[in-house]
């Protein structure tokens, strides 16, 4: 029995790893030490719309969530915006002051509490395996009341549009900033976006600022969106109907998540994190049948058509 146990572990180790390093524009990976722009200019920045203004390093604080329009929704608690140093960064931070995130992060908005306070616990128990570490530690420093705290807030905030979806042959060459941000490489170069989503900023500089009106746009491979419908709606002799499990709008039910109109970036993240086994335990027992058989074009196809429905 020991030796099984070994073997399984080397079996299983390899595949985490397979995940994110088969699939770079998934899991951004930070950029070397050093080459992070730095925070510590002191000319205020302003965004449109907001009669806030922050400096670099105001907005880089990851202890002190900037809020460029904090009468769009309830007072934050004190974990929301200012998180528990030194491990726990403001959920914020991340998240924004609107909850629906970026692509290296994720939309909290509107998810039901229960479902997110299970995540935490995932992350705490090491069932549910992030692309980088910090979640991992976010997650064990925050108390029980913390936890409850924060998914309610995020839970009362309104989903609204925020991903734009485009099929393309082609995309910008894009870098990887500080922060797993990805953004268009400087000049005009393109490359074939091939077998893959490539999710960028709106507007580069309000995405850097944590502007909550500025989304993104994901460029996803031609005919994915049709795909991807026949597979949501039919299975497709692939998988089941989504509709089964999160509802006929794919709009959750219960405390199932609703998927639709989310990043396909992160989308295809969970799908794909699921079938490696970097995401176990009992709240998605049921999904590793569901995504057994797909395919990494299916995971593709699937994101982008749901990413594509309104949230």
């Amino acid at each position: 029995m020991r030796i099984l146990t070994i073997a399984a572990a080397f079996v299983l180790f390899p595949l985490l790893a397979f995940a994110a390093e088969s699939f770079p524009w998934a899991y951004p990976t930070p950029p070397p030490p050093g080459i992070a722009p730095s925070a510590a200019d002191r000319a205020l920045v302003r965004v449109p719309g907001s009669a806030k203004a922050y400096t670099p390093a105001q907005i880089e604080n990851a202890f002190s969530a900037v809020d460029w329009f904090p009468a769009e929704h309830p007072p934050m608690p004190a974990i929301v915006q200012y998180g528990n140093r030194p491990t726990v960064r403001a959920c914020a931070f991340c998240h924004l002051a609107n909850g629906l995130g970026h692509p290296e992060s994720a939309s909290l908005a509107g998810l039901p509490t229960k479902y997110i306070v299970q995540q935490i616990s995932a992350y705490k128990n090491g069932t549910r395996i992030g692309f980088s570490a910090s979640m991992a530690s976010i997650a064990k420093g925050l108390s029980d009341r913390e936890t409850r705290q924060a998914a309610g807030w995020f839970s009362r905030l309104p989903r609204r549009p925020w991903v734009r979806v485009a099929e393309t042959k082609d995309v910008a060459k894009t870098v990887v900033l500080n922060g797993n941000l990805r953004v268009p490489a400087p000049g005009t170069a393109t490359e074939p976006l091939a077998n893959r989503i490539i999710e960028l900023p709106l507007n580069v500089a309000r995405t850097k600022n944590r502007d909550p009106h500025s989304g993104t746009v994901a460029y996803v491979p031609m005919g994915s969106i049709a795909r991807g419908k026949l597979l949501v709606t039919t299975g497709a002799g692939v998988t089941i109907e989504c509709a089964a499990c999160h509802g006929a709008a794919l709009q959750g039910i219960v405390d199932v998540p609703s998927i639709s109109g989310r990043s396909p970036i992160y989308i295809f993240r969970q799908l794909n994190d699921i079938r490696s086994g970097r995401r176990r335990g009992p709240d998605v027992g049921s999904m590793r049948g569901v995504v057994a058989r797909m395919t990494t074009n299916d995971m593709i196809a699937i994101a982008a058509y749901l990413a594509s429905r309104q949230p």
